[in-house]
């Protein structure tokens, strides 16, 4: 019963709120945000507690402020995230404004095949349409299988609808899809900033040790395709602003394993430089760090929007 109204749930808001007026629309995820917030819930109090470790010195009402705000982007990612599919292609090219996009369309150029990994920062699936809308390019990307099948499959199909190619985050199927998309100088997209499989690599983030997917390292290293850390905020206008860091570039020597670790650190360096600027936008609403994960349970204690 709780997966049949989780799924109806969401298919009513897909339906729903992308008939809204746009303002009518950021009210609505706002007053949503403040609900939910001031229920000082289990994903709260954890997006509270993330913030404690990306400000470190920050009071308890900075974090309360910080917390508020966060659910607020959270909300508008849900938000952009039902109306995406309404949104013309003009609209949807106007939406994201990205810094360093050279690095991208200079790696496109190069036919090696690309990599982008990103953290759970603002709107990814924006990020994404603007690539296939704006650049002319498609891609292939991860999603976390999700309970009830019905709810994947929308995801699946919303996502598929942006122009994306999605496969399933489970075996090691996706893993020879994504490099042979590499070999053929495409590109692909992931969203790397928590391991899903408790075999990643250990990383120091925010002066502790979490552990982040190693398969954006290990791609870069079998396929010689560029590895991108890109990062993704808001502002205060409608436009979602990012910017695509230089490439990772795979280390000289050493095993692959020391490889990969070396990948990694830098990825989740990349990451934390845009997670600083701009915290609340990091939405990640449960344990990531080793130090707060209970070893029966980890990595995983719930889904995160349905992604990776």
């Amino acid at each position: 019963m709780k997966d049949r109204l989780t799924d109806a749930l969401y298919g009513a808001a897909w339906s729903t709120v992308k008939k809204l007026p746009e303002p009518v629309a950021v009210r609505l995820g706002r007053t949503i945000a403040d609900a939910v917030w001031k229920r000082r819930g289990k994903g709260v109090l954890r997006l509270e507690a993330n913030y404690a470790r990306v400000v470190p010195d920050a009071t308890p009402e900075r974090l309360a402020e910080l917390s508020r705000a966060g659910m607020r982007s959270y909300l508008r990612y849900w938000m952009e995230s039902f109306r995406l599919p309404s949104w013309s292609r003009e609209r949807i090219k106007e939406g994201f404004d990205v810094k360093d996009v050279h690095h991208l369309t200079d790696s496109l150029a190069s036919d090696k095949g690309v990599i982008i990994a990103l953290p759970h920062l603002g709107n990814w699936d924006l990020a994404g349409a603007w690539v296939t809308t704006k650049l002319e390019t498609p891609f292939t990307t991860v999603a976390e299988r999700l309970k009830p099948e019905t709810l994947y499959d929308r995801f699946v199909a919303y996502r598929e609808g942006l122009g994306m190619e999605v496969l399933p985050h489970e075996g090691g199927s996706a893993f020879g899809t994504l490099a042979r998309r590499l070999r053929a100088g495409g590109l692909i997209c992931l969203v790397a900033d928590r391991d899903l499989s408790a075999s990643g690599v250990e990383v120091k983030f925010f002066g502790d040790t979490a552990r982040m997917p190693a398969g954006p390292a290990l791609l870069a290293q079998q396929t010689g395709a560029v590895l991108l850390p890109v990062t993704l905020y808001y502002d205060d206008t409608p436009i979602m602003k990012g910017r695509i860091h230089a490439p990772v570039d795979v280390p000289e020597t050493g095993t692959r394993t020391e490889k990969t670790s070396v990948m990694t650190q830098a990825l989740a360096d990349a990451f934390a430089t845009g997670i600083a600027d701009h915290p609340e936008d990091w939405h990640m609403l449960q344990r990531l760090w080793l130090a707060d994960l209970d070893p029966a349970q980890a990595p995983a204690d719930a889904p995160t929007e349905g992604t990776p």
